[in-house]
């Protein structure tokens, strides 16, 4: 049985990956960038349609106590090609996957700079599966529950490189 801490531990050393942190105390603005234009496929684009305003709230709510004027610029750069490839296997929401560049610019203290890669997945978006449940099933009527699984997972994965 696969507890919500096992789960949790998965996801944060996925995410995490031995990778240096960015001690930030205070950020001035979080900046989320997607090319829409550069998806093909029209379901795709309905779909991540406010990926940039959805990701940017999603961060900005776990940080709201941080900004400030002066301080660290999150930015993160969203890979088109990855948000358009679940459509094209006909909407196997499985292999949806958020891939993007982050890059940590601060102000005040150049050595806080950081970049990295980041990438997410249904797989390790913390799903919580029912006691008793040993497979993940996803459907297309889950949509936007896989939708704001993703965009959570993600911003945890960004907000906890910060520390």
């Amino acid at each position: 049985m696969i507890t919500r801490k096992v789960i949790a531990a998965t996801l944060l050393a996925t995410l995490m990956g031995g990778a240096a942190y960015a001690k930030v105390d205070q950020i001035a603005k979080v900046d989320v960038t997607v090319d829409l234009t550069a998806i093909q496929n029209e379901k795709a684009v309905a779909y991540w349609g406010n990926i940039e305003k959805d990701l940017e709230a999603a961060i900005g709510a776990r940080v709201g106590d941080l900004m400030a004027e002066e301080g660290a610029d999150v930015l993160v750069d969203i890979r088109e090609v990855e948000l358009a490839n679940a459509f094209e296997r006909e909407l196997n929401l499985g292999d949806a996957v958020l891939v993007g560049q982050v890059n940590i610019n601060d102000q005040t203290d150049n050595s806080n700079y950081d970049a990295y890669e980041l990438s997410v997945s249904l797989e390790n978006a913390a799903v919580i599966l029912p006691e008793g449940t040993t497979t993940l099933m996803l459907s297309t009527t889950d949509t936007d529950e896989s939708y704001r699984k993703l965009i959570d997972a993600f911003a945890e994965g960004v907000v906890s490189r910060l520390k």
